[in-house]
C-alpha cells in the first residue's frame, strides 16, 4: 500500500472560518464556539484513495492575525498545497487574499520553482448578506493564479470535502508529473520544534 503524505496550509484573515473548516473536515462536526488560533493548529486526516493508495493529510491552520505573518516561512516549509480562505461577508478578508497568496508564493514553491497548488475558498456562502460578488471572485482567482475557487459553507457542510478532494487530486497530479512516486510511507518530517504541537485559542 502506497501512502502519500501531504502538508496542506490553511491561511487567511482571522474569523473567516479556517479552524471551523478544518474541524468539520476532520471530525464531521460544526463547532459553533470560536476560539482564536494562536500561531498554528495542527490536525491529521487519513484518506483511503485507491485500492493501492492512501493519503495522509497534515492540515496546518495558520493564525490570521498580522503579528503572526513573520512566522509563516517556518510554517510553510515542506508544504504540498494551500487553501486561502475569506468570508463572503467581509470585503477586507477578500482583499487580504492577495497578500496571503503573494506571501505563499514568495516563501514556498514546488521543486520545479513553480507556485504550489493553491485554492481559493469563499466561505460562509450560507449568509444572506454578502459583499463579494461571484464575478469578482472569478476574476481575482484567475488573475492571482489559483488552481480553482469554490464557495463553501462550514455550517451547512457545503463543498468542504469536495474542495479538499479536488485539491488533493491536483497535488497528486503535480507530484506525479514532477517525479516518480516515492516508496510507501515516505514523506517529509515535521520540524522538530513544531512536531506534535497544537496551539488553539502572486504576482496579482
Amino acid at each position: 500500500m502506497t501512502e502519500h503524505l501531504l502538508k496542506i496550509l490553511f491561511v487567511g484573515d482571522g474569523c473567516v472560518g479556517k479552524s471551523s473548516f478544518v474541524h468539520r473536515y476532520v471530525n464531521g462536526q460544526f463547532n459553533k464556539s470560536y476560539k482564536m488560533t494562536v500561531g498554528v493548529d495542527f490536525n491529521m486526516k487519513l484518506l483511503p484513495w485507491t485500492d493501492t493508495e492512501k493519503v495522509r493529510l497534515q492540515l496546518w491552520d495558520i493564525a490570521g492575525q498580522e503579528r503572526f505573518i513573520s512566522m509563516t516561512r517556518i510554517y510553510y516549509k515542506g508544504a504540498s498545497g494551500c487553501v486561502v480562505m475569506f468570508d463572503v461577508g467581509s470585503a477586507a478578508s477578500f482583499l487580504s487574499c492577495r497578500q496571503w497568496k503573494q506571501d505563499l508564493d514568495n516563501k514556498s514553491m514546488r521543486s520545479d520553482g513553480q507556485p504550489l497548488p493553491c485554492i481559493l475558498l469563499a466561505n460562509k456562502c450560507d449568509l444572506k448578506e454578502r459583499v463579494v460578488s461571484v464575478d469578482s471572485i472569478q476574476k481575482f482567482s484567475q488573475a492571482c493564479g489559483f488552481t480553482f475557487w469554490m464557495e463553501t459553507s462550514v455550517k451547512d457542510n457545503r463543498n468542504v470535502s469536495e474542495a479538499m478532494r479536488r485539491l488533493v487530486e491536483e497535488i497528486l497530479s503535480v507530484q506525479s508529473a514532477l517525479s516518480p512516486l516515492p516508496p510507501s510511507g515516505v514523506g517529509f518530517q515535521l520540524d522538530s520544534q513544531l512536531s506534535g504541537t497544537s496551539h488553539t485559542g502572486c504576482s496579482c
